[in-house]
This record gives C-alpha cells, sequence and structure tokens, in this order.
C-alpha cells in the first residue's frame, strides 16, 4: 500500500511540475501565469475537482514514448466561481508548447461532455502552439472532436475562451465557435497562417503582434469581444463577467442583491439630449445610469464604437443592452455594427437574457464601400436577430429613428414587447432635411420656403406622436423615468412565453 501510495505521490508531483521548473520559470519571465496558477486565481478557492491528472499520449513516434508527462499539457476539471459551477481547460505551454495530442483533446471533449450532460458554462484558457506534429493525423482528429462540441454545444451552455497565449492555425476554429473570446495584451495572438507563412505568400513583413495580437482582433478584425493587460486582470475579469450569464439555455440569468431602487429617478437625463438634433450625445452615460450601481460590462468597446453592446442588472438580473452611439458614425449602422449586435442579441436570445435597446440611428451608413462590402446582407443580420429573438425585448428610444433602421433596432413591428420614446424622439422615414428636399424639390431655390416646409415637416412628422398614434409606441416617457419605466416592464414580462414556428433552423443571411 505505501508503494502504492508513493507512486502516486510521484505521479502527481509530475502532473504539478508539468514541463519542469526551467520552463515555469520561462512563463513567469514573459509576464504569463502556469496552467495550474491561472486555474487557481480564476475558481473559488479549493474548489477545483481535476480530472484525468495522469493521462499520458500514446505516440511513439520521432522519440516521443521516451517523453511523457502525466496530464499530457493540459489541466481539466470542474470548479464553482462565485457558488456557480464551471467546467475549465487551462493548456499548459510548459509541455510540449501546449500542443493538442489526441490524448489532450480527449480530455477537453471528456469535460465539455459532461458540462453539456450538468447544464453548467465550458471555459477554456487557450496557451498553445498547435496541432503536436509528431502525432500527424491524430492531433487533427483531436481538433475535429472538439470542434464538433462546441457546435453542439452552442446556445445550450455558454463557452468562453480566454486567449493567454499562442493560438494558431486550426486551433484558431475553436475558439472562433465559443460565444465569447477574450485576450491578454502582448501575449497572446490568434492567426490562421503565421507571418512567415504570409510573409512566403504575399510578402507582407508583419509582426504576430500585429497580425494577431489582441489589439488588432478587439480593434481591427472583430474577431476578439475583448483585451486585458496582463493574466491576473484576465482572469479576475472573467470571474466578474461569468456572473452575468446563466449556466444553460434552460435556466434564466442569476439574481445578485441590489440596494438600488427600481424606481429611480434620474434627473440629469432629462437634459442629455442636446437642443441641435445635429449635436452628439454620449449614450454610454444613459445606459450606466439607468443599470444597476451604475455597473455596466461592455462586449466589444473598441470595434464598431458606433453601436454599444453589453451586460448590466436591473433590479439584480441580467439584461443586454443594444444602442446606438451618437457619437461615432452619427449612430449610424454600418457592415460592423450589425454583425456586433446581431450577434450579441442571438446570444441573449439562447440563454434567456432579456434586450433592451436605445436608439439613436439616422439610418444605413451609405457609400460605395459599404454597399460593395455587403451592407444588405449584414444589416439584415440584425433584423434577422431582433425578429427572431423570443425573450423579453424593450425599446427607448431617445432621438432619431429613421427609415429601415427605426424597424430594424427592434421595433414592435419585429415584435417588440415594450417600446417607449422619449419626447425628444424623431420617428420618420428620414430626417426633415432630406425628406423636404424630395417632397418640394420645385421649391429648392427658394431658402425660405424651404425653411419653412422643413419646420412643418418636424412638427407634422419627426416627433414620437405619429407613431403613437398608430400603437408603434407604447407611451411617451420623460427621461427621468427611464429606470423605472425599463423595470416595471421586465417585472411584467418575466413569464413571457413566445416560441417561433418548429423548424430544424432558419437559415440566417450569413
Amino acid at each position: 500500500m505505501q508503494e502504492m501510495i508513493s507512486r502516486l505521490d510521484e505521479k502527481r508531483a509530475a502532473a504539478v511540475n508539468g514541463g519542469g521548473e526551467r520552463r515555469i520559470n520561462s512563463q513567469h519571465a514573459k509576464g504569463k501565469l502556469t496552467a495550474r496558477e491561472r486555474i487557481e486565481l480564476f475558481l473559488d478557492p479549493g474548489s477545483f475537482e481535476e480530472w484525468d491528472m495522469f493521462v499520458e499520449h500514446g505516440c511513439t513516434e520521432f522519440g516521443m514514448e521516451k517523453q511523457k508527462i502525466p496530464g499530457d499539457g493540459v489541466v481539466t476539471g470542474y470548479g464553482t466561481v462565485s457558488g456557480r459551477l464551471v467546467f475549465v481547460f487551462s493548456q499548459d505551454f510548459t509541455v510540449f508548447g501546449g500542443s493538442l495530442s489526441g490524448a489532450h483533446a480527449q480530455k477537453i471533449c471528456k469535460i465539455m461532455d459532461h458540462a453539456m450532460k450538468v447544464g453548467a458554462p465550458v471555459i477554456g484558457l487557450n496557451d498553445s502552439g498547435g496541432a503536436r506534429i509528431q502525432e500527424g493525423v491524430e492531433s487533427l482528429a483531436g481538433y475535429a472532436d472538439v470542434f464538433q462540441r462546441n457546435v453542439l454545444a452552442s446556445g445550450v451552455i455558454p463557452q468562453i475562451s480566454m486567449i493567454m497565449g499562442p493560438c494558431a492555425g486550426g486551433a484558431v476554429y475553436s475558439p472562433a465557435m465559443t460565444d465569447f473570446i477574450f485576450m491578454v495584451k502582448d501575449t497572446s495572438y490568434m492567426f490562421v497562417t503565421g507571418p512567415d507563412v504570409v510573409k512566403t505568400v504575399t510578402h507582407e513583413s508583419v509582426t504576430a503582434e500585429e497580425l494577431g495580437g489582441a489589439l488588432t482582433h478587439t480593434s481591427k478584425s472583430g474577431v476578439a469581444d475583448l483585451a486585458f493587460d496582463n493574466d491576473v486582470e484576465a482572469l479576475l475579469m472573467l470571474r466578474r463577467f461569468v456572473n452575468f450569464l446563466p449556466s444553460n439555455n434552460k435556466e434564466l440569468p442569476p439574481v445578485w442583491p441590489t440596494d438600488d431602487p427600481a424606481d429611480r429617478k434620474i434627473p440629469s437625463l432629462d437634459t442629455l439630449i442636446p437642443a441641435d438634433p445635429h449635436k452628439p450625445y454620449d449614450m454610454m452615460e444613459l445606459i450606466t445610469k439607468i443599470v444597476d450601481d451604475n455597473d455596466f460590462f461592455e462586449i466589444q468597446p473598441d470595434y464598431a464604437g458606433n453601436i454599444i453592446t453589453g451586460f448590466g442588472h436591473m433590479m439584480g438580473s441580467t439584461v443586454g443592452f443594444v444602442a446606438n452611439q451618437p457619437m461615432v458614425l452619427a449612430g449610424c449602422l454600418d457592415i460592423d455594427s450589425s454583425k456586433k449586435a446581431a450577434r450579441f442579441v442571438r446570444f441573449c436570445d439562447a440563454f434567456n437574457i432579456p434586450v433592451v435597446t436605445l436608439v439613436d440611428v439616422p439610418g444605413f451608413l451609405p457609400g460605395t464601400s459599404q454597399e460593395y462590402g455587403g451592407i444588405i446582407k449584414h444589416g439584415a443580420k440584425l433584423l434577422y436577430a431582433y425578429a427572431e429573438a423570443t425573450v423579453p425585448k424593450i425599446t427607448v428610444i431617445t432621438r432619431k429613428a429613421y427609415g429601415g433602421a427605426y424597424d430594424v433596432m427592434a421595433s414592435k413591428h419585429l415584435r417588440g414587447d415594450v417600446n417607449l420614446a422619449w419626447p425628444t424622439a424623431e420617428i420618420a422615414v428620414m430626417g426633415p432635411k432630406g425628406a423636404v428636399e424630395i417632397i418640394f424639390r420645385q421649391d429648392l431655390g427658394d431658402q425660405e420656403k424651404i425653411d419653412a416646409r422643413t419646420e412643418e415637416y418636424r412638427e407634422k412628422f419627426a416627433n414620437p406622436f405619429v407613431a403613437g398614434s398608430r400603437g408603434f409606441i407604447d407611451d411617451v416617457i420623460m427621461p427621468h423615468s427611464t429606470r423605472k419605466r425599463i423595470c416595471r416592464s421586465l417585472a411584467m414580462l418575466k413569464d413571457k412565453e413566445l416560441e417561433n414556428p418548429w423548424r430544424k433552423h432558419g437559415n440566417i443571411p450569413l
């Protein structure tokens, strides 16, 4: 018995030691934590239950039979975050560069399978050099096994990828199919083909950071949602983020205690909208003032800034926010903002998170680059997402809601449950100036007549009352009561039931 215990202790020590002290020190020298340190920081203290600590690869090629380390480059298991169950895998770069073997992949597949069985999120802490070349096609098969589970788990349990080191080649497609991707500045990168291949094929000289670093993917490509300064900040913010999400698609979002009154009035909102209709204002101010305790977790803040997406709490429960941002491109919808918001709305709908939409949109961004880029199909993605969503949908129009963009932004016609407007709202086919220049083009040479017609159009149509008279707006409210009215609407919609017609799946314009 003593011999067995000693052998067990040796195996455990070998697994914990990973690639050895030298490689661990190298990891620390780069400003990175080890796989186990990351799990320890992310999960509640003492909650981690590790699985498959003793798994080893079965490769016998290229001398690999002499290089076996228990765990095979990934630490897997489950634990809790704020007392709620999560499954986690953390790739160990100190062991074979975190490369994925068949055994490594099966460890990840096992926790994903169990996560779907019990309805708990899967968190991937990625730090891998890619497929283990010595295993050839077996490592590629391992990736495919993981991909298949990403697809099956999509919309069933939340999947979050934290990129904390290299993630290249086929390895990028697993994070790409998860719900959210976070990265760490300066130490993580993602790309399908690396800088050397790019230079060979296209003759472009580019660094790994420029090609696929955190700033590139959070501000240019939109692949990643957030970038953090270091491992510690990333994992602490990941803990905070997980607290917004339900554990699976059969649960409602978690409710956290708050002392923030649901009927709190916010007088400063009455002066948020400038008198000049062409002058911008910061929509973020409205969001932070109406959510519980002014606590808002923004998603993709550095990408497509003309629309804001993120999570806040109302009466302690998670709510998803989508809002036009007049500070960027006047709040126009374009290709990037449509894709960003559509994906966010679909996530909220999959996981029973109500959506609050704050509207100030003058229309879709004009121009050849948008038309050639497919704004028609990309804009339709957002329309499709809102129309398909069955969760509670509450819309507040603060100022402009013009043309097709009015329809797209969670209008009553797309099964909006509660649609409100501020007195400053302008709901029309287009702005007064453009409309008058079309309707009264014969008067274009007479500025006095045009000005009079513009004011006439503004009084007749550029206000919320025409839409209100048709029942397209449920009420015109004072800005200071916005939080109270949203909270009341959410409480009313708490037990909402709505089902789409049966189908295998829709055909969203991808």
